[in-house]
């Protein structure tokens, strides 16, 4: 086992030199169909539901690193509302300082008795400054939190109630915080995102949902290609035989923490981006129930599969909204209901279900070779043979 651990993650820069060959081959049907239904989607649907997309596309952001940390890394990370939080609060404050201008305080200090700009707001006036930062702040705590975490060999059910605590302490602090924060109202009221008039919902939804899915669509392909990078074998390996990685001369913990920072990091230009689309930041976004949601996107959609995460994402984001405007009483429980049918009867998510299916119809038509189904989560890891993204 440990020599096919090797050969799996020593013969990965063969792969890695053609996995842009095999990123074309592979699913080049799959890219012009997202790519056709993207453009031709403001033209099909109304303003309402094309602005509740480009939200769903925030979420497919979210749920691509969840599943490289969870599906891929074996880290169940139930915390991922702080950094989605992180990336959004770095993006409201800035929006927020730019109405403002120069030498004004932003409205809801003014209201709250704010007299002078609290020091962590100084460095957000400026663009330059505040873009990178939704991304890097969330990085690097995930980072400094990570190395600590998996370098003490903290995982499993202690890695998933310290990523949940996490997320309690951060609202906390983000309520207790009203002058600087908003508190629980948090920021909202936004009307200008670089030049793009938020009041002029006709344009401006369209803009942000060109932005939201051109994002979704870069940190796919960023996903796909980490998984499939020498670093991606590692990561799964580490998941799967973490003594035998370590016994081959390298560090999971290192693996492991890079892996989280990335999925931080998406989190974090997610909640940026949902910030100008949706109008507003606030705890309630980021505490354990939306955390918890986040997992569930990929639990359905299928985990170790970064498209099954989009999909899980996308479909249960749509069955919530329709379920809860005809069932408004009652849609938690058919969400819940859907939770439970995918999880015992098809543990691979959706993902598997679609894989199965057309498995199925590859072995009834003429000259189609009949595959085994696929049975359960991760049955498609690189480091049995079949990295998937």
């Amino acid at each position: 086992m440990t020599d096919s651990i090797q050969e799996d993650v020593v013969g990965t820069d063969a792969a890695a030199q053609n996995s842009w060959q095999g990123f074309a081959r592979g699913q080049i049907g799959l890219i012009v169909a997202a790519i056709v239904f993207m453009l031709i989607a403001p033209s099909l649907l109304s303003e309402f539901r094309l602005d509740l997309l480009a939200k769903y596309a925030c979420f497919a952001i979210i749920a691509i690193g969840i599943d490289l940390a969870w599906g891929y890394g074996g880290m169940l990370v139930l915390g991922q509302g702080v950094f989605f939080g992180m990336g959004g609060y770095v993006m409201g404050m800035y929006m927020k300082m730019a109405e403002a201008g120069p030498g004004n305080l932003p409205d809801f200090m003014t209201w709250s008795g704010v007299e002078s700009l609290p020091l962590i707001w100084e460095p957000l006036r400026y663009a330059w400054i505040a873009i990178p930062l939704v991304v890097i702040i969330p990085m690097l705590f995930a980072f400094l939190l990570g190395s600590l975490i998996f370098r003490r060999r903290v995982r499993g059910p202690y890695f998933a109630i310290l990523s949940q605590a996490l997320a309690a302490a951060f609202v906390i602090l983000i309520i207790g915080q009203q002058g600087a924060t908003g508190g629980t109202n948090g920021l909202t009221n936004f009307t200008n995102f670089f030049g793009i008039d938020l009041n002029d919902t006709a344009s401006s939804t369209t803009s942000l949902y060109y932005i939201a899915f051109v994002a979704l669509g870069i940190c796919y392909v960023i996903g796909r290609q980490l998984v499939r990078s020498r670093f991606g074998r590692l990561l799964i390996a580490s998941r799967d035989q973490e003594e035998r990685v370590r016994f081959l001369g390298y560090n999971p913990a290192t693996i492991k923490t890079i892996g989280y920072s990335v999925a931080a990091g998406m989190a974090g230009l997610a909640g940026a981006l949902f910030v100008p689309i949706v109008g507003i930041i606030s705890p309630a976004l980021m505490g354990i129930v939306p955390s918890i949601e986040m997992v569930i996107w990929v639990a359905i959609g299928g985990r170790a599969t970064l498209w099954g995460a989009v999909v899980g994402a996308l479909v249960v984001s749509w069955a919530k909204t329709g379920l809860s405007e005809k069932f408004p009483s009652f849609w938690t429980y058919f969400l819940g209901l859907l939770f439970i049918i995918v999880v015992a009867f098809f543990p691979a998510g959706l993902a598997g279900l679609i894989k199965n299916a057309i498995t199925k119809v590859k072995g009834i038509l003429p000259g189609g070779p009949a595959k085994r189904p696929i049975e359960r989560p991760g049955s498609e890891s690189p480091a049995t043979g079949g990295a998937a993204g």
